[in-house]
C-alpha cells in the first residue's frame, strides 16, 4: 500500500452499520463474510495525524538497530517463575492491570484490593497493560521510578508481570506522544534486574505451561502505530523494518501456536466506548498514519481478528467487557485501564458490550482452564482499598481450535 492510501476508518461505526456497510460495498452480490476481516476500501488521503507535530520536533538520537527478538530471556536473579501447573481451582489465573504506573494513592489502593483478590483466586500470573511509568518513562534502566511505580505498589503480588509498552513510557519531547519509541529498550533493560517485571522483548510469546500449552500470551507494541506524532526514526515508523517484523512475527506466532486459548495483550484496543476511540479514529483523528491508529486497525483485522480469542487493551481508563461480534471474528475485546486513573463516566461509543464502567478504578482476573476462559471484572473503592466484583464472563469454544484438544 502506498504512504498515501489509507483504509478509510470504520472503527467506531456500530456493528450494524459495519455489516450494512459491508453489504453496500459488494453493490448486491452475496453479503460479505463475517470473518472479522473488513474490506480493503481504499482511498488516498492528506497526511495528518502527528504530521503538525512532528514537523516541529527535532531528529531523534537514532542509535544502530538490530532486530527486535521474539525469544524469551531469563529475568532478574531469583525471577519469580512461571506456573507450570493450574492452581488448585484447575486454573490458570492472571490478574490484569492498566495504565497503572502513577505512583499515587489510587495505584496503591487498586494493587493493595488486588493483592487480597490474589490470594483467594491463586493468581500465579500477572499483566500490566502499558503506560507503566508516568509520564514520560523512565530516564534509565535503573530509574527510580520502576521502584516507585511499579515494584513497591505491587509488593506482595509475587508473580511474573508480563508487561508491554504504552505511549507514556515511550515520550518524546511531548508527554505521552509516544513519539521516542527507544525509550522502550529501557524498559526492556529493566527486565533483567527485576523479579516480577517480564519484558524480554518488546514483543514477545508466553505459553502455560510451556511444555504443552492450554493458554499462549502474545504481548505486542502498539505505539509506533499510534503515536500522537509522526515517527521520525525510520525504524519505527508505520511501514518501516520494526512494525513489518513485529507483523511478521505475531502473524507466524498465531498461527504456529499449539495452545487451546490464544490472548493478545497491548496498550491500545481494537474496538473501545471510552473517549479516546477506537483504532482507525483515536481521538477524533481518521486520516494520516499516525494518531488515528489506521495501521493498528489494518493489523488487528489481517493478524488478530477471528484467530486470537481475547484482545486485552488499555489506554482508555475505563473497564469494558466488550461482546465478540461477526466484526472481530468471534475475538473478545477487552479494555483495562483504570488501575490508577479514571474517565469521565460516559460512554462514547455504542460499539456491543457485555459489561463497561467508565468511573471507578479497577483491574480484572483472567481465568484459563481446558473447559472455558472467563473474566473477572472488579471496582475498586481507593478509600478502603477493597475490592468489589461486577461482572464475570465466560466462553467455552476457543474461536481457533489447534487440532489436539485439552481435558
Amino acid at each position: 500500500m502506498c504512504e498515501d492510501e489509507l483504509i478509510p476508518p470504520q472503527a467506531d461505526m456500530t456493528e450494524q452499520e459495519w455489516l450494512r456497510a459491508g453489504s453496500a460495498a459488494t453493490a448486491g452480490g452475496p453479503p460479505p463474510r463475517t470473518t472479522g476481516r473488513v474490506p480493503q476500501w481504499v482511498n488516498r488521503r492528506t497526511l495528518l495525524g502527528g504530521a503538525m507535530a512532528g514537523a516541529a520536533l527535532a531528529v531523534l538520537p537514532s542509535p544502530a538497530q538490530s532486530p527486535a527478538s521474539a525469544a524469551p530471556r531469563l529475568g532478574g536473579p531469583g525471577a519469580f517463575p512461571f506456573p507450570e501447573h493450574p492452581n488448585g481451582k484447575g486454573e490458570f489465573a492472571v490478574l490484569v492491570t492498566g495504565d497503572a504506573g502513577t505512583g499515587d494513592e489510587a495505584q496503591y489502593a487498586v494493587a493493595a484490593a488486588a493483592r487480597d483478590v490474589c490470594r483467594t483466586e491463586h493468581i500465579g500470573l500477572a499483566v500490566g497493560l502499558g503506560d507503566n511509568i508516568y509520564e514520560n518513562g523512565p530516564e534509565s534502566d535503573d530509574d527510580s521510578e520502576f521502584q516507585d511505580k511499579f515494584e513497591r505498589p505491587n509488593s506482595g503480588i509475587d508473580v511474573p508481570w508480563l508487561m508491554v509498552l504504552g505511549n507514556h513510557d515511550c515520550s518524546g519531547l511531548i508527554p505521552g506522544s509516544g513519539g521516542d519509541p527507544s525509550r522502550g529498550d529501557r524498559e526492556v533493560s529493566y527486565a533483567a534486574t527485576s523479579r516480577r517485571w517480564y519484558m524480554p522483548s518488546r514483543y514477545y510469546s508466553v505459553p502455560l505451561p510451556a511444555a504443552d500449552p492450554l493458554v499462549e500470551f502474545f504481548a505486542i507494541d502498539t505505539i509506533p502505530w499510534s503515536s500522537y506524532v509522526a515517527q521520525l526514526d525510520p525504524h519505527y515508523r508505520w511501514d518501516g523494518p520494526y512494525m513489518r517484523e513485529q507483523r511478521s512475527w505475531l502473524d507466524g506466532a498465531l498461527r504456529a501456536s499449539r495452545a487451546r486459548w490464544k490472548v493478545v495483550i497491548g496498550h491500545h484496543p481494537y474496538l473501545n466506548n471510552g473517549k479516546h476511540g477506537s483504532a482507525g479514529s483515536y481521538d477524533g483523528f481518521e486520516i494520516g498514519n499516525y494518531t488515528s491508529g489506521v495501521h493498528l486497525k489494518d493489523m488487528y483485522e489481517k493478524v488478530v481478528c477471528g484467530r486470537a480469542d481475547l484482545i486485552l487493551s488499555g489506554h482508555d481508563h475505563t473497564l469494558q467487557v466488550l461482546e465478540p461480534t461477526a466484526r472481530t471474528g468471534g475475538t473478545r475485546q477487552v479494555v483495562c485501564g483504570a488501575s490508577a486513573k479514571t474517565e469521565d463516566g460516559t460512554a462514547h461509543f455504542g460499539h456491543p458490550a457485555a459489561w463497561q464502567n467508565f468511573s471507578d478504578h479497577g483491574f480484572m482476573v483472567l481465568k484459563v482452564s481446558g473447559a472455558r476462559l472467563t473474566i473477572d471484572a472488579y471496582t475498586v473503592d481507593v478509600a478502603t482499598r477493597k475490592a468489589t466484583l461486577r461482572h464475570r464472563a465466560h466462553q467455552s469454544r476457543p474461536v481457533a481450535a489447534p487440532s489436539r484438544v485439552h481435558a
